[in-house]
């Protein structure tokens, strides 16, 4: 089966303002390079619109319906979210898209799917635009799956920024892992690894933060000895990737210093999850990345691994994240143990 592509246009049309960082640019540089060197084991389709029930699984009916008044016009939501008269559109699209991936991937029409998608989600709150987000896209997906009867979902989220809008949906609950590695502290200041889950979900909350100028070795090792036994032990029937590119080093808007080799590895990392645990079930949608070159070359290595290139091993190195990784592990041996000792 190919690796399903999800993309369409209109999502460039998305406008947040003259000089912003979350430009239109970034989707067409990933598109471009992608339609002058397909990658062999690809299929791209055109995704639909999510519709209103889709994102009310997610999102507070009422602000729902204040987004979807935006339709056609220009505001500005917070001091970095905004909106253009293309932007609702946009947006319902990336939600979609998201949401059609996990479909096609169910019902075994893809084995694997990237959403090509702005504008990103991952900041989106119930009730709140926040960071760039509209629609909060990799939750949507998740709760496409939960309605379509799948128990255990792994959301791995690797953009350089905290997904504290994703942790926020399902911080109650344990039908989702939510792991995320994110510089600490950064915008939006969550994710310190004392948030954990609370009630049902305590213990399904893994949040790695570390510190500036992390690259591929520390995320290696990150990935090692904690998201992946962690992630063994709770055996997903699913595996989402919010893939943010911006801990790329070559981002203005961060401090890290992963390569596009890097992201490869990791990228291979959750698939061996998949193939592991939930016959290659994977998904990645888009979330951060401003520097076009760094995003385009670390997008293309992640699909040319879900469409079969080797990736590269994660190699662990001495790490400048030890003190964090050692505080991470406690946090999570008390939910975790055998799967750490």
């Amino acid at each position: 089966m190919a690796v399903l592509l999800l993309f369409d246009e209109t999502m460039t049309q998305h406008n947040p303002g003259p000089g912003h960082p979350e430009s239109p640019d970034r989707l067409e540089a990933i598109w471009n390079d992608l339609r002058a060197r397909p990658v062999a084991g690809t299929e791209v389709a055109a995704p639909p619109q999510a519709t209103r029930d889709e994102l009310r699984r997610v999102h507070d009916d009422a602000y729902v319906a204040r987004i979807l008044a935006l339709r056609g016009r220009e505001a500005r939501l917070d001091p970095d979210t905004a909106t253009s008269a293309a932007s609702v559109d946009a947006a319902l699209l990336a939600a979609g898209a998201a949401a059609e991936a996990v479909r096609r991937v169910l019902a075994g029409q893809a084995q694997s799917a990237f959403a090509l998608v702005r504008p990103p989600g991952h900041h989106a709150e119930s009730t709140r635009a926040m960071g760039f987000c509209l629609f909060n896209n990799v939750a949507v997906a998740a709760s496409e799956a939960h309605a379509r009867g799948v128990s255990r979902v792994l959301c791995v989220d690797w953009d350089v920024h905290h997904g504290n809008g994703t942790q926020h949906s399902f911080y109650t609950r344990r039908d989702l892992l939510f792991c995320s590695t994110h510089q600490y502290p950064l915008y939006p200041g969550t994710g310190h690894e004392s948030e954990t889950g609370q009630g049902a979900g305590e213990g399904f909350t893994v949040n790695l933060p570390l510190p500036a100028g992390c690259g591929d070795g520390d995320y290696a090792t990150c990935f090692a000895d904690v998201l992946l036994p962690i992630a063994d032990a709770y055996r997903p029937e699913l595996v989402l990737v919010s893939a943010g590119f911006d801990a790329h080093r070559d981002d203005p808007l961060a401090g890290m210093a992963v390569t596009e080799e890097g992201f490869a590895a990791l990228c291979g990392a959750v698939k061996e999850i998949a193939d592991r645990h939930c016959p290659g079930r994977v998904v990645l949608t888009l979330e951060g990345g401003y520097d076009l070159r760094a995003l385009a070359r670390s997008t293309r290595a992640c699909i040319e691994v879900l469409a079969g290139a080797e990736a590269p091993p994660l190699r662990r190195a001495p790490s400048r994240a030890a003190s964090a990784l050692r505080a991470i592990r406690e946090a999570q041996k008390p939910y975790w143990r055998a799967a750490l000792e």
